[in-house]
């Protein structure tokens, strides 16, 4: 974890001198921030409704919060609700050859960023990638989505939403509550009221009795997939046949991944951990024994495919809810549409 993550989310003694020095930043960002919303409350900038309803799945904060999984479970809902999803993305990370970039079979990350090419894998599904969201919204109209999933985008207030869910990690939640660079927050705490939903990832490690509507979701893990062969095994005859393996994560929050796998029962011999959307080369793995499986998520797995080798395995997860918490969120959905 980098040092001023360590500041934000674990009290490490270098807030004393980091914060201090931050904090006007922040207040430069609060200001600057506030002005922008102001400005579209007052009709100063304008914001557009496309045709089709939107869904905004985003955060407050930094990343790793789970709303790559989130955006795969809406996928699923709404097409057993009988509709055409599409998503939309500002591919971070990736370098189209145009705007807004319509994601296809043989997109790679480097042109669509990393998210958007694994939820084109694992869905199959229409994916425009672009910082004009309202662009990549009428391209994926055009391709006949008759709803639009917008994998973050909170604060893209030009584009208006039919749906907003705000993930929190539960774990987390909002570390030293401060704006950003002193703290992880983009926008304050005040933000989750005005939000459809509040969707906890995982179980939350504080008082959460809120004056908002919210649920909670688990990250479940069923079986591992091989990078080379595509083949996959369930997570327990993996187990027994090797409980020691060598783990790699470039996530927003790579420990949830190494918490995950030492909750497995898996005993990790070596891990490492990279920055989020870190662009993965051969040279990153030279540490690492080829005799020892290698795990790591199926975000990271997406940019190793061209150069992995037999031993490198993934672990997809599945956003799961109760029936209660699945049925308020389907609410939301039905009442959109």
């Amino acid at each position: 974890m980098r040092l001023i993550e360590k500041v934000w989310f674990d009290s490490h003694p270098a807030k004393w001198l980091l914060v201090p020095l931050l904090l006007p930043l922040s207040a430069l960002f609060w200001l600057l921030s506030s002005l922008r919303r102001l400005s579209f409350n007052l009709g100063i900038s304008k914001s557009y409704q496309v045709s089709k309803p939107v869904i905004v799945v985003g955060n407050i904060g930094v990343g790793g919060n789970g709303k790559t999984p989130m955006v795969i479970h809406l996928i699923e809902l709404t097409r057993s609700l009988g509709l055409t999803p599409g998503v939309i993305s500002r591919g971070y990370g990736g370098k189209a050859p145009h705007y807004p970039y319509l994601v296809n079979v043989k997109s790679t990350a480097l042109e669509a960023g990393d998210e958007p090419i694994l939820i084109q894998q694992r869905c199959q599904v229409p994916i425009a990638v672009g910082s004009d969201r309202i662009a990549s919204s009428e391209l994926l109209i055009a391709q006949g989505c008759d709803i639009i999933i917008s994998d973050d985008g909170l604060q893209h207030y030009r584009l208006q939403r039919a749906v907003e869910l705000i993930i929190v990690d539960g774990k987390r939640l909002f570390g030293n509550g401060l704006l950003l660079p002193a703290g992880p927050l983009r926008e304050g705490q005040w933000r989750l009221p005005k939000s459809d939903l509040v969707i906890y990832n995982g179980k939350v490690s504080a008082d959460s009795n809120n004056a908002f509507e919210a649920i909670n979701m688990t990250l479940a893990a069923t079986e591992l997939c091989n990078l080379q062969t595509g083949e996959r095994i369930e997570l327990f005859d993996f187990i027994e046949a090797h409980a020691c393996v060598n783990a790699i994560a470039g996530i927003g929050a790579p420990q949830r991944f190494f918490d995950t796998l030492k909750k497995h029962s898996f005993v990790i011999e070596n891990q490492q951990s990279f920055v989020d959307h870190h662009s993965f080369a051969l040279a990153d793995f030279i540490g690492f024994d080829d005799n020892v499986p290698l795990l790591m998520t199926e975000k990271d797995a997406v940019k190793c495919r061209s150069f992995c080798k037999p031993n490198w395995w993934y672990l997809p997860v599945d956003a799961t809810f109760t029936q209660a918490e699945q049925q308020v969120l389907q609410d939301k959905i039905k009442a959109a549409i």
